[in-house]
């Protein structure tokens, strides 16, 4: 053949071969980017480490997560009784921008700490929808209202003033709980005459000694005298104070010597193993003994405080700018609700919030404490956020603290009556 028809053979066998493959082979698939995958998340931040509370809040998670089984829950806790680390670090995350979900607070006058109008969603139209003033008494509601809204949802009442006392070594020692203060110091010398420690206590977060003086204070004022000191009815330098104060100073003297290295529930510890006999604290402390499977404890209103029930709530608060904002919802609703406050409070060591709830879930302590709050004259407390703003709070405390080992009276009192006057606090 002649080279062009060679040539021609060779280009037409080249079209046929790639007409059969494009005939035989498919276009490439075209390749898609994976859809980013949406968090689906929520995370809450409290103070809850200790035994009763850790378990109380993981009964609510679980109520929650079989609700809304594709959430992820974070739980952020900073460790430290009445919240003292927790509420430093939760206003930088506020401030800056980075707030949690859901966060616990006390309710009453320490919302203030966090500017709610600033920070928080107001949660008014929730209240509504769920119907929650029908079921919240309306002490606590007047508690909750801040500048005319509500801006959490309690999940529990708990009391500050309780005196636990080790069963077995007052049947032991014929002892009987004292309901004076001249009662008390008789008791505590019986127990210190046979070696145990009168009154367990630790010191080291720095709110515990203040938890007791407000108890103290409750006790030698009375409730409608206690009640005053953060209405201005009662001055700072009444005479019933100074009295308080030497009640608190004789108190110390009985108290364990390694108390400045304790937090309350390694105190507690003193309780449990028959090396102590009486401790003043609130009642979170019956759940931190169910979840330490202890029952050999009594309990009885601190010295003074029969009839008078010093009260706190711990509540959620929805912040501005959170970012799984529908789930944090879902969450208050899960706290609010009729289920969740019956798997949480006798877990944690609380009485419902809610009045509906079923009395026979919970055991004689707490028991005790609803009967008690429907018929006790109920005062705030002021460690726990209900009495006085945070600032002034914080000024209690410290000043306090100092007291346990200045013993100082004259000055503490006067102390006390200036911060009152420093923090904005209503002092006659």
């Amino acid at each position: 053949m002649k080279g062009t028809t060679w040539l021609k053979v060779i280009t037409l066998a080249l079209v046929i071969a790639g007409l059969f493959f494009l005939v035989g082979c498919p276009p490439a698939p075209v390749v898609e980017e994976p859809a980013p995958e949406v968090e689906n998340k929520f995370e809450f931040f409290s103070w809850w480490t200790a035994g009763g509370e850790a378990e109380g809040l993981e009964a609510l998670y679980v109520i929650y997560r079989a609700a809304n089984p594709g959430v992820e829950i974070i739980n952020t806790t900073v460790a430290g009784g009445a919240g003292v680390d927790a509420k430093a670090v939760l206003a930088t995350r506020l401030i800056g921008g980075d707030p949690p979900d859901s966060f616990q607070l006390h309710a009453g006058l320490a919302i203030e700490k966090y500017a709610p109008e600033e920070y928080l969603e107001p949660l008014d139209d929730l209240y509504g929808a769920w119907g929650l003033e029908k079921v919240f008494p309306p002490d606590l509601l007047t508690l909750l209202k801040y500048q005319g809204h509500y801006w959490s949802v309690p999940v529990n009442i708990h009391r500050s003033n309780v005196l636990w006392y080790n069963k077995q070594v007052f049947a032991d020692n014929n002892l009987q709980p004292p309901k004076t203060f001249d009662e008390f110091f008789a008791v505590a010398d019986a127990l210190k005459a046979k070696g145990i420690v009168p009154l367990v206590m630790g010191t080291k977060d720095g709110w515990e000694a203040g938890h007791v003086f407000e108890n103290v204070l409750a006790g030698t004022l009375g409730a409608d005298g206690y009640r005053g000191l953060w209405t201005g009815k009662t001055s700072w330098t009444d005479p019933k104070v100074a009295e308080a104060l030497e009640n608190f100073k004789k108190m110390l003297t009985y108290v364990n010597t390694d108390h400045a290295a304790l937090t309350w529930d390694g105190a507690g510890e003193y309780l449990i193993e028959g090396k102590g006999g009486m401790m003043i604290m609130g009642d979170w402390t019956d759940g931190w003994f169910t979840a330490k499977g202890f029952d050999g404890y009594g309990w009885a209103p601190p010295p003074g405080t029969d009839g008078i029930f010093v009260a706190l709530s711990d509540t959620f608060a929805l912040p501005r700018g959170a970012k799984n904002r529908d789930n944090a919802v879902l969450w208050l609703e899960v706290a609010g609700s009729k289920a969740g406050q019956e798997a949480f409070n006798p877990l944690k060591g609380s009485i419902p919030a809610r009045t509906d709830t079923d009395r026979t879930l919970f055991n004689a302590y707490l028991q005790s404490a609803m009967d008690d709050w429907t018929r006790d004259a109920i005062v705030p407390s002021v460690m726990h956020g209900a009495a006085a703003f945070e600032r002034w709070a914080t000024e209690f405390k410290d000043i306090v603290a100092l007291f346990v080992t200045s013993g100082d009276v004259a000055g503490t009192q006067a102390a006390l009556q200036q911060a009152c006057v420093n923090a904005g606090g209503t002092c006659p």
